[in-house]
């Protein structure tokens, strides 16, 4: 699914462009933004040694992503950087058609700019818009207020949680939250 890129502004005084990902001139770099964002934070569902994209993978994955009407990418680009990533999957099956699920991830330098909120008034806005969706749903692991801040901000409030559900690289067990907005 295509998103119509968005000129946004940010608190720093820049401007930031939110836009549909192009498999090859985005795939690099995304590769590259999938360590680093595995590397700014344990909150991340992966570390930096698990990332094992080729840049043809991501490719192919980008243009799954922008043919599919079940999923929505929407990048953050500053000063020709990506910034961050948000991706909305829509289900497909009858009985789970009226939820969709979201996630998102920033770069820590662009962290506190308003990208994050941005990028979820796109989603929402998206959400909205598609016939029969009455929910939004999220993760996030325990600890993570930031994240949890952001995500209270826009309208989530917990689901559910899954006792040990991450376990960090040192041993560490913390669970994951479900969190659910409604359309």
């Amino acid at each position: 699914m295509q998103f119509s890129p968005v000129t946004i502004p940010l608190k720093d005084g820049r401007k930031a462009v939110l836009r549909s990902p192009d498999p090859t001139g985005d795939a690099a770099e995304l590769v590259q933004y999938l360590y680093d964002t595995a590397s700014d934070t344990p909150f991340v569902l992966r570390t930096p040694e698990e990332i094992s994209m080729t840049v043809e993978g991501e490719e192919r994955f980008l243009r799954g992503v922008v043919e599919s009407p079940f999923d929505c990418m929407i990048l953050c680009e500053v000063d020709g950087c990506i910034a961050g990533n948000c991706h909305l999957s829509f289900m497909g099956k009858q009985k789970v058609r009226h939820r969709c699920s979201v996630a998102i991830a920033l770069r820590k330098a662009f962290w506190g700019l308003g990208i994050g909120t941005a990028m979820f008034r796109a989603m929402i806005g998206i959400a909205e818009k598609r016939e029969g969706v009455t929910v939004m749903e999220l993760e996030f692991v325990e600890g993570n207020a930031r994240a949890r801040g952001l995500y209270e901000k826009m309208g989530f409030r917990i689901a559910g949680v899954h006792p040990d559900a991450i376990r960090q690289p040192d041993g560490t067990l913390l669970a994951l939250y479900l969190m659910q907005r409604p359309v």
